[in-house]
């Protein structure tokens, strides 16, 4: 039976929080949100440790790319920070899109920084020179998630047209259009193994799809309000899933049943208000929300 412990809860944040992000370094959180800055935490001392820079529009998006002393921030605005751990400033402005980035991501292999926005554009930099790449025209609506497969040949983009793109990341050509949602898409993420998709959505279904044949093969009621986030566990056979509804939920990877539920009404002190983003620390699950609380829980999945 899996058991869930609230560790701590982490404060300072004085609007919603959207986003979070683990550092390449070990034990370093950044969050972001509707304040005008993004934030460093401590997760060995569970403590606020400084403002990293201060930003002129809420943080929607941070993605720290393995590799590189990087940590780039998506703002609302549609500029993308980036920001240099070793010369600890901001070394430049990524300034192409004009509507909000909802997400950013890597791919490791071709050196490049993927990056979606409400444009409904993905723009592709190269991570070395920070030039622009290439710019993909996914969608006529905003791109809200990103993912890349483990073996680094598919990307996976959610939209707000209820549809899930799927690109060949060798050469952005679109491979499948995944139907099933009847409202927008607010994740995607590959398995870890990458033998299938799990898509959360507005419409509070979580959808798992095939990758060898894309096709459909489970429909989950699985909250009542919108899917914002999923999260693999990086290691053992589960995922969770952040809701609007204010609950947290892990999920078997395997075999897709319901193993907790993280809520007030299961006597939880835990979010007042939409959770928004997950982000896993070894068996310590880290949540942000609208209620401008980190809380960090401990699980036992054994």
């Amino acid at each position: 039976m899996i058991t869930a412990e609230k560790i701590t809860e982490l404060t300072g944040h004085g609007s919603p929080i959207f986003t979070l992000e683990l550092s390449q370094k070990p034990g370093i959180l950044f969050s972001g949100g509707n304040d005008k800055g993004l934030v460093e935490w401590s997760l060995e001392r569970n403590t606020f440790i400084k403002v990293m820079f201060p930003v002129a529009a809420s943080v929607y998006a941070i993605h720290c790319p393995a590799g590189y002393p990087l940590l780039f921030a998506g703002l609302r605005s549609g500029e993308v920070l980036v920001f240099n751990f070793v010369e600890q400033k901001i070394i430049k402005s990524l300034r192409l899109h004009r509507s909000a980035i909802f997400d950013i991501k890597s791919a490791p292999s071709k050196k490049e920084l993927l990056v979606a926005s409400e444009d409904g554009t993905v723009s592709v930099w190269n991570l070395d020179t920070l030039e622009q790449v290439y710019v993909l025209k996914v969608s006529n609506d905003t791109i809200r998630s990103i993912s890349i497969s483990p073996d680094q040949k598919l990307v996976a983009f959610g939209c707000r047209d209820n549809s899930i793109q799927i690109y060949d990341l060798e050469d952005y050509s679109l491979i499948k259009s995944l139907q099933g949602h009847t409202m927008a898409v607010f994740t995607v993420q590959f398995s870890p193994y990458g033998a299938y998709l799990v898509s959360g959505s507005r419409d509070a279904q979580i959808k798992i799809w095939d990758m060898t044949t894309f096709e459909l093969t489970k429909s989950i009621a699985a909250h009542m309000f919108a899917v914002n986030h999923i999260a693999f566990h990086p290691e053992k056979p589960y995922f969770a899933t952040a809701s609007m509804d204010k609950s947290i939920k892990i999920w078997g990877a395997d075999d897709f049943k319901l193993y907790k539920i993280i809520s007030r009404e299961k006597g939880y002190a835990s979010h007042q208000l939409s959770v928004n983003k997950l982000a896993w620390n070894g068996d310590d699950l880290l949540s942000v929300s609208d209620d401008k609380r980190i809380i960090i829980w401990g699980l036992n999945l054994d």
